[in-house]
């Protein structure tokens, strides 16, 4: 038996569940989820709790009970807590801004016009929420902040992944886009040698 897999997901207060043949839909006071089980997988409605059972003890079969756990307590936790992820951008004249329903990055690349700074509009995804702390970054030690929240732990990871991924940390001034707390290895410039005499 897969030990996460036989682990039953709990549904706290204000959080509940509904099976409808292969589709378990949740829901709390952040929202609501749904997701369609694999075939070999089964769930029940066992007093305040969701169980997974799996059909057979094939190796996908075992593979796929512990992740159908994981992702209902996912569920779970996302429809009555949310996630959150924090993003910071380092480097001066870098910005962030938000409009409307799309975010706004200025992050350092030219645009067509000679000195212009490029700005990304990127189109914040229905069900996700972006809040701006610090606009503008201000030097090595002051970054642009902002909050990705949302109650599925897939889509705000992946939204965060993909800004981030715009202008990755380089490794030489740090400048970029990084997550809050996010070590980033620092290389030394070259150094160039002084013709001594």
């Amino acid at each position: 038996m897969s030990r996460i897999g036989k682990k039953p997901v709990v549904l706290p207060a204000g959080v509940k569940a509904e099976l409808s043949g292969r589709t378990v839909k949740v829901s709390g006071p952040k929202g609501h989820l749904t997701w369609t089980v694999p075939r070999t997988i089964d769930l029940a409605l066992e007093g305040g709790q969701v169980v997974v059972r799996r059909a057979d003890d094939l190796k996908q079969t075992r593979a796929l009970h512990g992740l159908s756990r994981a992702l209902i307590a996912n569920m779970v936790h996302g429809v009555q807590q949310g996630y959150e992820i924090k993003l910071e951008v380092y480097g001066t004249g870098y910005s962030v801004k938000k409009e409307g329903t799309n975010l706004l990055l200025n992050i350092g690349f030219m645009g067509r016009g000679v000195g212009k700074p490029a700005q990304f509009v990127i189109p914040i995804p229905a069900g996700l929420q972006v809040d701006v702390e610090v606009q503008a970054a201000r030097g090595e030690n002051e970054p642009a902040k902002f909050t990705v929240r949302g109650v599925d732990k897939q889509q705000v990871g992946q939204f965060a992944a993909e800004v981030r991924k715009l202008r990755k940390p380089e490794p030489y001034k740090g400048k970029g886009v990084r997550y809050a707390g996010e070590h980033i290895r620092r290389k030394a410039g070259k150094v160039f040698a002084g013709g001594g005499g």
